[in-house]
């Protein structure tokens, strides 16, 4: 988390919002002291429908194949 002091923000405020838009929170201070946070807005979340669509289009999982190929990869003596 970054800070930002009211006066960058009145004087860069695009650039802070820019930060916060690329992912960043920004802590704003006064007189040093933190007095407000900025951070990203959640994303909307999706329709059911859309998220049902989505499932269908997911390829079909072989549970035995992937068991078989988690084996072949991890090594057997961290168990």
């Amino acid at each position: 988390m970054s800070t930002a002091s009211i006066r960058d923000l009145r004087n860069h405020g695009g650039e802070v919002v820019d930060r916060v838009r690329r992912g960043e929170h920004v802590i704003i201070t006064s007189s040093g002291k933190p007095v407000a946070e900025l951070r990203p807005l959640s994303p909307a979340p999706l329709a059911i429908d859309v998220l049902i669509d989505r499932r269908r289009r997911l390829p079909i999982m072989d549970p035995v194949s992937l068991r078989k190929d988690i084996d072949a990869i991890l090594d057997q003596r961290m168990w």
